[in-house]
């Protein structure tokens, strides 16, 4: 009625017949009043929220969301960031399930369990676990091997084959290793290189690859993911944050391995250094170690110049 040009006492009148007791001054209070602070706020995080829509933080639950806007400087609890969440339709991505890729080897002679479920490690470079897990393109089948450093879930090596030859886990130790030492970091004497039962990982190739390097090796039981979980967890977030259909990191369907190793590009750099890890305090794997030697001064290594 207002659009059509009554006034507000005679639109009011009829409100009042109708049993809805509105006063022309209540109306008048309501047009004027300056938004809440809760419908401020409400208002910035809902922007912030948007913002991460297409991005590889749109991939983040509640939790995870909450810890992003609180780096982002938003003074904000779960249950807020869970009901404009809701509000604006965004939900976190879920995980499916675990695919099996390799091929145990036959029963023989191979390197003891070292880590035995332990997970944890004092510093970077003491305990490495690795894994790897196929991809598919419109040509066939791409492998991506990874090596995850246990102390802050950083990889630290990857690489991507059409086959799954030795080559495919060697060549990702040395990519590890040059990694490492490039950026300065020491290699520790006796560092665990971890894996499972997989015929590349105790084959005698990679046995005398890890041995020369002075690693030490290390393989859990035949057909138990439990013995690698770590790395199996990491496979697993690396399909569905960047293999899933729709994902940030690469537009349309994978056609080749270029296509696969541009996304794990992609991925492999915001996992490291901008994808917030609970078990890290919600930090990024390259700022978790940041903070181990800068609170280990003796420790720190000098940055390489090659």
């Amino acid at each position: 009625m207002r659009a059509q040009g009554f006034g507000v006492a005679p639109v009011c009148a009829v409100l009042r017949e109708q049993g809805c007791q509105v006063a022309p001054r209540t109306y008048r209070a309501w047009r004027q009043a300056l938004p809440s602070d809760r419908s401020i706020r409400d208002a910035y995080l809902t922007y912030a929220l948007r913002e991460t829509i297409d991005k590889p933080e749109g991939l983040y639950g509640r939790r995870k969301m909450t810890a992003h806007l609180r780096r982002l400087g938003h003074q904000v609890s779960v249950a807020t960031v869970d009901r404009l969440m809701r509000d604006e339709g965004l939900n976190g991505v879920i995980r499916g399930k675990n695919h099996r890729t390799t091929i145990p080897a036959k029963d023989g002679k191979r390197a003891g369990d070292r880590l035995d479920r332990n997970f944890t490690a004092a510093c970077p470079n003491r305990v490495w676990v690795a894994d790897f897990t196929y991809c598919r393109t419109w040509a066939g089948f791409v492998y991506v091997a990874f090596i995850i450093d246990v102390f802050s879930r950083k990889i630290v090596g990857w690489h991507a084959m059409t086959t799954r030859p030795t080559e495919l886990v060697t060549v990702s130790l040395r990519m590890a290793l040059w990694n490492r030492r490039h950026e300065g970091i020491e290699i520790f004497e006796g560092l665990i290189h971890h894996s499972d039962a997989g015929s590349q990982y105790v084959s005698l190739k990679f046995s005398e690859e890890l041995m020369l390097e002075g690693v030490l090796a290390s393989i859990g039981s035949v057909g138990d993911a439990y013995d690698n979980a770590l790395a199996e967890t990491t496979i697993g977030l690396f399909k569905t944050e960047a293999i899933r259909p729709g994902n940030p990191f690469h537009p349309g369907p994978f056609k080749t391995i270029e296509d696969i190793e541009f996304a794990t590009m992609g991925w492999v750099d915001w996992f490291n250094n901008r994808r917030l890890h609970s078990t890290l305090d919600y930090m990024p794997p390259a700022e978790y170690e940041t903070n181990y030697y800068a609170t280990n001064l003796t420790s720190q290594p000098e940055m390489s110049t090659v």
